[in-house]
Parts: C-alpha cells; structure tokens; sequence
C-alpha cells in the first residue's frame, strides 16, 4: 500500500482584500507540520499542489520544517473554488466584507447554501468551472497518485473544497456530507489515504497532530 497526505493549506488572510496569502500564524502552522513529520523520518516520494500563492506559501512552510526540498508538480485541478462566486450565485447583492461573529456566521450560511446550489447545477457562478469538471480535477489528481505505483508516499497540499471533494470521491457521499466535510476542515490539517493499484481508502480525516500540545494549541484555525 502506499500514503498519500492531504493538507490543507495555512491560515490564509480571511475578511481582507486578498485571501490568498498566509498569515504569519498559517506559515507556523505549516512549519510545525514540517517538523512533525522530520520527527518521525516522513520523507515523500512525489508531491502535488494547487497552483494558489497559499498553497506554494504552505509547501515552503512544509520543507521548512521539514528540512528538505519538496518539488512539487503544480495541478489547477487542486485550486479551491471561488467562494465570493459561489456566495454571489445565491445572494447578488453587495456585502460586506466579514467583520464581527455574526458576518463571518452570515458569510458561511450563504457558502453552504451556495455550495449546494452550484453542486446540484442550480446556479453558475461567475467564472467558476461546473461542479462536474472541478470534481473531475480533484479525481485526475487522485488517478495521478495510484500511477505512482504502491509504496509510495505522497503529499498533496491544496485546499478544504478539493480535500472534501476527494474524501467524497473516495467515500461516494453525498452533496450535502461533502459540504459538511469541507466547512470543517481546519488550517494545516493532514487527511490520510491510503491507496492499492485500483483505489484510494480514507484513514485519517482532519487531524492536527503537530499542533496537539499545550504550545501548539492556540495556533488552531479554521478560516
């Protein structure tokens, strides 16, 4: 059997102008990953990504700790869908960007339901790819890993829609579970597989293993 790691990106800069960059806290997080798994001898024969500023940030945060070089073959089918699209789908007019409990609770209300209106191809968001072909991303990174034959460690950092996405591939949920899934997902958490010459089989989902001390615990996230 071989391995393959799916990590969720740092805490990136929720609320502000730009997401897609870590936060000095999402690039300890991936630091700390990193040093877990020097720890304990983890060295990975291939690696995949996103093509977002977050996920390269989040592998250099990785190597860092890890005190090795990560070559990483970029896929765009690793790239999270575009939240401010799928929430605009469902609710066309203007809001303000999440500034206090309550907008950051209206924000992701509206994710949920936009999520599943554009799963179910009730809406098209703007510029967005059809659920059908961004699942087929997620699935054609995942055929990638099993060519790689068994024995294999393999590490893929993206984002919580294609890790949710694939543990709903892999697990045959439903739209609704997927959802769930994905607004769960914690900044920096690790989700295993492991994976024969025909399928992946889920092990682990969403854990943090590098932040599970009394130091590390303030350093967990969820946005």
């Amino acid at each position: 059997m071989g391995s393959l790691y799916l990590v969720r990106h740092g805490q990136a800069s929720f609320g502000a102008a730009d997401y897609d960059q870590l936060s000095a806290t999402g690039h300890e997080q991936c630091r700390l990953l990193g040093a877990y798994w020097r720890e304990r001898g983890q060295r990975f024969d291939a690696v995949f990504t996103g093509t977002l500023r977050r996920h390269a940030q989040s592998l250099a945060g990785i190597a860092e700790g890890l005190g090795d070089d990560l070559p990483a073959v970029a896929l765009a089918g690793l790239n999270e869908y575009d939240s401010e699209a799928i929430v605009r789908a469902v609710h066309p007019e203007p809001l303000a960007r999440p500034a206090d409990a309550e907008s950051v609770r209206q924000h992701f209300r509206l994710l949920r339901t936009g999520l599943l209106a554009w799963m179910r191809g009730e809406t098209t968001p703007e510029g967005m790819p059809t659920h059908a072909d961004f699942t087929a991303g997620v699935a054609d990174a995942l055929a990638r890993v099993l060519a790689l034959g068994v024995g294999r460690q393999v590490l893929i950092v993206s984002s919580g829609g294609p890790i949710s996405t694939a543990v709903g591939h892999v697990l045959a949920c439903p739209a609704e579970s997927v959802v769930e899934l994905n607004l769960r997902l914690r900044n920096s958490a690790v989700t295993e597989f492991v994976f024969n010459p025909k399928r992946h089989h889920l092990v682990t989902f969403n854990t943090l293993p590098h932040l599970d001390t009394a130091a590390t615990r303030g350093h967990i996230t969820h946005a």
